[in-house]
């Protein structure tokens, strides 16, 4: 097994090389559309998984899906030409699922700024449920009758007072 560091770049330049030669190599107009995102090689190194994306609806994506597994000889033989391993790896071509996912975020961000703005809105118009300091009183009054000599006796003269033995 290779190292996975030998992996990745191998992956990078298969990634540029299937790219080139989509706009070189292959004729078929099904592919002209077509952008490659990202490369993916196993460890072994004998089989590489290339994401690509079409802009277009349904119809345009299906064909270009046609268009590479047609193209997957001319690919992996321009492939074989411009890397140096032993074994060209089998490529295997799947379609990207950035744009759904990032229509999707696009989506989710747009609701949660919709939710923001009405949660501030109403924050705008609130007010506390009760007094704004309710531990603040001008009503109580401390009378001095509510404490015992004992209370406030703080010296220490040691002595231990019989009760607070018990």
């Amino acid at each position: 097994m290779a190292d996975p560091a030998r992996a990745a770049k191998l992956a990078q330049r298969i990634k540029v090389v299937v790219a080139e030669a989509l706009g070189r190599k292959v004729k078929d107009p099904r592919l002209e559309g077509i952008t490659v995102t990202d490369a993916r090689v196993t460890n072994d190194l004998q089989h590489a998984t290339v994401y690509y994306t079409v802009f277009g609806d349904q119809a345009v994506q299906a064909d270009a899906a046609k268009g590479l597994e047609k193209a997957k000889g001319v690919l992996r033989q321009e492939v074989g030409r411009n890397i140096t391993v032993r074994l060209t790896p089998t490529l295997e071509f799947v379609a990207d699922q950035i744009p759904v996912n990032a229509s999707n975020l696009e989506e989710l961000l747009r609701e949660a700024r919709k939710r923001d703005a009405e949660v501030a809105a109403l924050a705008a118009n609130a007010q506390h449920a009760g007094d704004a300091d309710p531990y603040k009183s001008d009503d109580i009054d401390i009378d001095e009758d509510d404490f015992d000599e004992e209370d406030t006796d703080l010296s220490d003269d040691g002595e231990v007072d019989e009760d607070s033995n018990k």
